[in-house]
């Protein structure tokens, strides 16, 4: 074995180790929650198992999770937030009627797209609570004014029960349809942070600038967090 193959496989293992107190160092430092894990929002119930720690029966916990589901987006593609998934998902729900808190709600979003444009551990979604307007064709060409270029970002129709609904059951805001003879609907100004497993991590409130800042640390928490665990899972040579 030549000199430089055994520089390589150190320099392989130097990194594999170096890893996990990289991520430790990102997540006390650089997340100002100072590792702190995020909370699980949602109804929780106590299931019929349980876990062990230190030779205690811990009983395991149930969360409420996001149900799969299927929507037509800006670019014609059936899209959701599949199972399968390793994603971390951030959530809106608009319409592109609203003059009220939508433009200002989906500035903040294009925003956080254009930070994280080249994280393809991100994805972003913003579901229109007036579909009946809110058209394919509509949110394509609506899309088109936050120079969305690809489906980074997409926007979303369908059914309009359902997607309130949805908004309601799964996401826990706020979508109350419009009253007769208006546009207005009441929504929801949070954009909603889900974890890979479906599970709503955070709520932010697109009108106030410090959760946005927030937004931004517990989306590096979140990363740093998904990346630990899935280097914890990796089976050892």
């Amino acid at each position: 074995m030549n000199n430089k193959s055994s520089f390589k496989k150190i320099l392989i293992l130097v990194s594999v180790l170096a890893l996990p107190g990289f991520l430790y160092y990102l997540l006390q430092e650089k997340g100002k929650n100072r590792y702190k894990a995020l909370d699980i929002f949602g109804p929780k119930q106590v299931a019929g198992t349980f876990h062990t720690r230190r030779g205690v029966k811990i009983p395991d916990t149930i969360y409420h999770r996001i149900r799969d589901f299927k929507l037509l987006s800006n670019t014609g593609d059936s899209v959701g937030i599949p199972t399968d998934s390793n994603k971390i998902a951030l959530v809106n729900f608009f319409f592109t009627r609203c003059k009220t808190v939508c433009p200002d709600m989906n500035a903040k979003m294009a925003a956080i797209v254009s930070k994280y444009q080249n994280n393809k551990r991100l994805q972003f979604y913003s579901i229109s609570v007036d579909p009946g307007f809110d058209t394919q064709e509509v949110l394509n060409k609506y899309a088109q004014t936050f120079n969305v270029k690809n489906k980074k970002w997409s926007f979303l129709t369908g059914d309009k029960d359902f997607i309130l609904e949805l908004a309601r059951k799964d996401f826990l805001v706020d979508a109350l349809p419009s009253r007769v003879g208006t546009h207005e609907i009441i929504h929801s100004p949070m954009l909603i942070l889900v974890d890979p497993d479906k599970k709503i991590r955070g709520y932010y409130d697109s009108t106030h600038k410090e959760q946005m800042a927030k937004l931004e640390d517990e989306v590096t928490v979140l990363i740093a967090q998904q990346l630990l665990k899935e280097t914890s899972l990796k089976p050892r040579r």
